[in-house]
């Protein structure tokens, strides 16, 4: 019977096992087995098609984009950069104003007059002609700069300046810690992928021996003691791929919310 078990791990763990990402967020559609009973046999691991065409016993590294395309669409997405692309905006309005802040001291004017605006003269030779106020239009600029402004333009420049680059570096800064967190997850969610495969393999070879074991059990050849230990290995079996799992679809919705965009459409074409 030993031999006979060790024959159908062995090829279990071989044997290749096809999941979709569609059945980690349908509970329903999920693992389908219900617990074991000495009378009732669990129900085989369920398969179902995904619309994702995502193939969970396949490296999602090779399946998804290239992580810097994937990089390039979270900056794109995320909140965070395009809050400073705008404090990167209004410092450089900031920096532009000040070069021709000065102006604001400076007016200019334009005026037109018409009509006899002759000086009043009490000379015997009547109206000086020379003492006329000529017609027409008159344009006119006025200029005053306090010292303050006349001294610390340059001051006033540099400062905007500088707060223009630290927007810069401030944006650059932001993108790098950006970058490390979406390194972590994306590094995380292809180990919770691997780890998943891995315990569909381990479930698979315990509901193998299970189902020996069961046989034997029913036919007499084998006692209740390790008849329970190989229901507790199955069991057990079964709360691993369970929590591998959850683990692996936290990091899914982790990795969408992150990058911006569905999984769907990271897929390589």
């Amino acid at each position: 019977m030993t031999a006979a078990i060790l024959t159908i791990v062995k090829s279990v763990h071989h044997k290749a096992t096809r999941l979709s990402l569609f059945c980690l967020f349908i509970s329903s559609l999920g693992y389908g087995q219900n617990t074991a009973s000495p009378n009732q046999a669990p129900t085989r691991l369920s398969v179902v098609s995904d619309t994702l065409y995502l193939d969970i016993t396949q490296d999602l590294a090779a399946q998804l984009l290239p992580f810097e395309e994937i990089a390039k669409i979270a900056v794109a997405q995320s909140p965070d950069v395009r809050y400073e692309n705008e404090v990167i905006v209004t410092q450089n309005v900031d920096y532009k104003l000040s070069k021709i802040a000065i102006l604001q001291s400076a007016t200019g004017f334009t005026t037109y007059s018409f009509g006899n605006q002759a000086i009043i003269s009490n000379t015997s030779f009547g109206p000086d002609a020379l003492g006329q106020i000529a017609n027409g239009y008159r344009n006119g600029v006025g200029l005053q700069v306090s010292l303050y402004d006349l001294l610390g333009r340059n001051q006033k420049i540099r400062q905007a300046r500088a707060n223009y680059q630290a927007a810069l570096v401030r944006k650059e800064v932001v993108e790098k810690q950006f970058r490390k967190e979406l390194i972590t997850v994306y590094q995380d969610l292809l180990t919770a992928q691997r780890i998943l495969k891995l315990r569909i393999q381990d479930e698979q070879a315990a509901l193998a021996v299970y189902r020996v074991a069961e046989a034997d059990s029913k036919s007499g050849r084998m006692d209740p003691t390790n008849w329970a230990r190989v229901t507790n290995a199955y069991v057990q079996a079964q709360s691993g791929t369970e929590l591998a799992r959850g683990e692996l679809m936290k990091n899914v919705y982790y990795f969408e919310t992150l990058v911006g965009v569905p999984l769907q459409q990271l897929k390589r074409k």
